[in-house]
């Protein structure tokens, strides 16, 4: 059995800084369905100057304003080898907004200034005076229709060696000229879709799961878990207005 097995261990990356759009639900979501499978769940704060800790099995990260990723950016840059290394590893990651764009190559300011990012994904962005706002539904190749809500000033695109979480349906996604939304590179995830992102969208948090219990402990424990509740939701979320 799973629940006697060392526990999945859930990397929360800066909640004190980076935690300002309700981002926490993708945590809660993640070690919910984890422990409904039978796998215990262990949940790590990390946030600048904490020793980062080791055998970490998923990493998630939110949004925050500028002045956030201004406080988390020298850290991020001291840690990134080992992000990068768990990364190429396989580690299943979900970075949501302003992380996002940290995990990418930089982030240019309103004013110009440039906050670099430690490449995990081959990302650029560049923050314009509109702000995109709004609910949004994307399709996606991997995980289908994708439902949350956007609110960032901030435009990425998308270099070669990255791939969109998915299509825009409606919305506006990374920017407004290709429809793409997010980015993908081995197992990690970045999109700007808050609401939170899991709960709306629980295939993907069972994905990242899987992920984690596949290479901890060479399988994964699938439980049929009851999804009506967050079915009709969605289904909700897809009729109303932008």
């Amino acid at each position: 059995m799973s629940s006697t097995k060392s526990p999945l261990r859930i990397l929360h990356l800066y909640p004190r800084d980076m935690n300002i759009y309700g981002d926490y639900g993708n945590i809660l979501v993640l070690k919910r369905r984890a422990e409904w499978r039978g796998y215990k769940v262990e949940v790590i704060d990390y946030n600048p100057g904490d020793n980062f800790p080791k055998d970490i099995d998923v990493i998630v990260g939110g949004g925050g304003q500028d002045s956030g990723q201004d406080k988390v950016q020298a850290d991020l840059q001291k840690i990134s080898h080992k992000l990068r290394d768990l990364a190429d590893n396989g580690t299943p990651m979900l970075v949501i907004c302003g992380l996002y764009q940290l995990f990418g190559k930089y982030f240019q300011t309103h004013d110009k200034r440039i906050i670099h990012g430690i490449g995990i994904l081959d990302i650029e962005t560049i923050a314009e005076s509109e702000r995109l706002i709004g609910n949004i539904t994307i399709q996606s190749q991997q995980f289908g229709d994708i439902v949350g809500y956007e609110n960032h000033s901030g435009q990425t695109f998308l270099g070669k060696n990255a791939k969109p979480l998915g299509m825009v349906i409606r919305g506006v996604g990374n920017n407004k000229k290709d429809k793409s939304e997010g980015a993908c590179s081995n197992n990690v995830i970045g999109s700007y879709l808050h609401g939170s992102l899991l709960p709306k969208n629980p295939h993907i948090a069972d994905w990242l799961i899987e992920q984690a219990a596949t290479k901890k402990y060479g399988n994964f424990e699938s439980k049929n878990i009851d999804d009506h509740f967050t079915s009709l939701a969605r289904e909700h979320a897809m009729k109303r207005p932008r």
